[in-house]
């Protein structure tokens, strides 16, 4: 029987130069994979592979030189130690985060928990072309969420407790958006001008600032053959389940207008921008 390649392909199989070869992409969320799986991923490498792996640009690992006849027994080798299959073409790929709030003391959100419940929500949905999600924990930007379908980054919204600042300063000097400012003993935030790095907050030496943790989401974003970068729609969405509306509203909106092989960006392009935002802020507002 010849071999179905669109579906080798949707299952994380993609065809080599060398006939029947595949190298094997693997789902990895966030970027964590356990001490654990890269055993379990070095073995079947050495034993169905040529002995090394790739790591692609999207935190995912790839095993080539797959044999055809093999591919039964490495998924199943794969899944004894909990590694599964990761996902080409037109759907929702695997979802990209930095290490957010758990580990790096920048981070404003915890960007792995949220990467998991996205990869639940929407991992291999199927879409006119492939869907890709970034996760990044602060201004530091360090998983470029601009250049993804849609880019999530952690901020936090700052307001000042007069009664418990000492008027040191650090929060105007450290400030790179200049939205901090100080007169006779006062702190004042230009919102227009706070860019929700929290930077303010993390050298306060006596937590002067009440805060509101939340989401900086852009749409749009495109890094290949076109470049383009994701923009927001209003620049912060503090309710959790308010981003999870907003991410299936962008998802269904792409899923009912785009074309065949369309990616998100053009689809927004061709329909209207102003329609797209008119969708996102009904979910924000529901």
């Amino acid at each position: 029987m010849a071999a179905d390649y669109s579906t080798l392909k949707k299952g994380g199989f993609m065809q080599q130069k060398q006939k029947n070869n595949f190298s094997l992409r693997l789902r990895i969320v966030g970027g964590n994979v356990t001490a654990g799986q890269l055993a379990k991923i070095a073995e079947v490498s050495e034993k169905y592979g040529d002995g090394h792996v790739h790591l692609t640009s999207r935190q995912s690992i790839e095993i080539p030189f797959i044999k055809l006849d093999k591919i039964d027994e490495v998924k199943d080798a794969l899944a004894e130690g909990g590694v599964e299959p990761g996902v080409c073409g037109p759907r929702v790929r695997t979802i990209t985060a930095c290490q957010g709030n758990a580990i790096c003391p920048s981070g404003c959100i915890d960007t792995y928990a949220l990467a998991k419940e996205l990869d639940e929500r929407y991992f291999a949905r199927e879409l006119p072309h492939k869907f890709k999600f970034g996760i990044t924990g602060c201004q530091n930007n360090c998983l470029k969420a601009e250049e993804n379908d849609l880019g999530i980054k952690g901020g936090l919204k700052v307001s000042w407790k007069e009664s418990d600042c000492i008027n040191c300063g650090l929060c105007e000097k450290i400030c790179r958006s200049k939205a901090i400012s100080r007169e006779n003993g006062r702190i004042t935030v230009d919102n227009k001008k706070c860019n929700y790095c929290g930077r303010c907050v993390k050298v306060c030496p006596t937590d002067a600032w009440d805060t509101v943790s939340g989401y900086i989401v852009s749409f749009g974003g495109l890094f290949g053959n076109s470049i383009a970068k994701g923009e927001p729609t209003v620049p912060f969405i503090e309710d959790h389940d308010a981003l999870l509306r907003v991410c299936d509203a962008a998802i269904g909106f792409f899923e009912a207008n785009a074309k065949p092989s369309e990616r998100f960006r053009f689809t927004l392009d061709r329909v209207g921008r102003e329609e797209f935002d008119k969708v996102i802020l009904e979910a924000i507002n529901k």
